[in-house]
């Protein structure tokens, strides 16, 4: 059976429905976007999720944050962690990208990929595939390590 198709179409690509059946919009599955979003501050899963969702994926993004929550990812029986690259980097067909939202701490980005990419070939290729906002907070050397320090110990601590 043929749909007839309207110069007025439906957004989202849908055809007006010409049957005696109620409207159903149906989108256009082309340009499909899944959203992952937590909403219990943190720890419910997302991470195997976005890692399920990356195998059907042309891109994966993380759109904001820092590196102090991780994701561990297991493929083949090996263990990878994420604090910042976003987790779906492991499919080696997936461009990844790092939004404006996200702060980035560039010698813990390059450590987290080095540890990654030593214990398998699922990241070969991932300086590649990464794409990272011009507009995304940058920690780069504004922090030194004895800052760092500092920071994490307590104000009523000796220092």
């Amino acid at each position: 059976m043929s749909e007839s198709r309207s110069e007025d179409a439906v957004p989202n690509g849908a055809a007006h429905n010409t049957s005696t059946e109620p409207h159903v919009a149906r989108p256009n599955i082309g340009n499909r976007v899944t959203v992952v979003l937590g909403a219990q501050w943190g720890d419910e899963g997302k991470g195997k999720v976005v890692d399920l969702l990356a195998q059907d994926a042309d891109i994966v993004c993380r759109c904001q944050g820092g590196n102090n929550a991780g994701h561990t990812v297991v493929v083949d029986s090996v263990e990878y962690d994420f604090h910042l690259l976003p987790s779906g980097i492991i499919n080696p067909k997936v461009t990844a990208f790092i939004g404006n939202g996200v702060v980035i701490h560039l010698p813990g980005l390059f450590e987290e990929a080095e540890k990654n990419v030593c214990k398998g070939k699922s990241l070969e290729g991932w300086d590649k595939r990464l794409i990272i906002s011009d507009r995304a907070h940058i920690e780069a050397f504004l922090l030194t390590e004895k800052h760092q320090k500092k920071d994490t110990q307590s104000p009523c601590s000796s220092a």
